[in-house]
């Protein structure tokens, strides 16, 4: 079922989904009587009858529960020892799954290990679907990336969370710009990324900065810095823009 209401954050809100309950409070009192009628509490028709007219229900609950995002979204991890040993950079990038629904983003979400027991140098990626975390990917190639610095790992999962929440919900004016978020986990500090397509787009990177600060109340100064410069200054490339 596709919901009208592309504001994922409106539809959690108005649905009262809890990201640590997999099963909404009123399912058990909507199916009273259908519960009731299998247990032989209640007459009713013919059992055959009963047990299809239960597993219908249990059907209509599953596709009722289904609220769409705007965009499909893919979460990618690269592990450090298979970074070691890959020939070109990228190749040990892994696609997980693709998620297309809040109750997906939220079971994967849900049973990803935190940051706080990875092994310093993984990352893990949150892009559109179609889209490779690569500088190589067509829609990615003319683009660049805002970064975040995190010191307590505490602070990387909920502001993780929160950029994922609102990556997912459409909530950048300039969401169309957005290509994904990368979060680093390093021994010298963590860091998250937005990366976005076309880095020659000034109003539109400066208002994804600027969201960002203000959607996860960070208060440093943050710097954009265009992919080509990265690949040909590597840690020496300048930030274009700053926020």
């Amino acid at each position: 079922m596709v919901v009208v209401d592309s504001s994922a954050s409106a539809i959690i809100a108005d649905q009262n989904i809890d990201p640590n309950t997999t099963t909404s409070p009123s399912l058990k009192e909507k199916h009273v009587p259908a519960i009731k009628a299998i247990s032989g509490d209640e007459e009713g028709p013919s059992k055959e009858k009963k047990r299809n007219d239960y597993a219908l229900k249990k059907l209509t609950t599953v596709i009722q529960k289904s609220h769409f995002f705007q965009s499909s979204w893919t979460f990618w991890f690269d592990n450090p020892s298979s970074k070691s040993n890959q020939v070109t950079w990228g190749s040990s990038l892994r696609s997980l799954y693709t998620f297309a629904t809040i109750e997906e983003f939220w079971s994967l979400y849900n049973n990803i290990h935190p940051p706080t027991k990875w092994v310093p140098g993984a990352d893990l990626y949150c892009f559109k679907h179609k889209i490779e975390p690569k500088w190589e990917d067509p829609i990615c190639a003319n683009g660049g990336k805002w970064t975040m610095f995190f010191s307590r790992a505490a602070t990387l999962e909920s502001n993780w969370l929160n950029t994922l929440l609102a990556l997912v919900g459409e909530q950048f004016d300039q969401g169309d710009e957005i290509c994904g978020a990368v979060l680093n986990f390093r021994t010298r500090g963590d860091r998250i990324s937005l990366w976005t397509k076309n880095a020659a787009n000034e109003e539109a990177q400066l208002s994804i900065g600027k969201q960002w600060k203000e959607l996860l109340g960070y208060n440093e100064k943050i710097g954009f810095i265009v992919h080509e410069d990265a690949k040909t200054l590597d840690r020496h490339a300048k930030s274009r823009y700053t926020v």
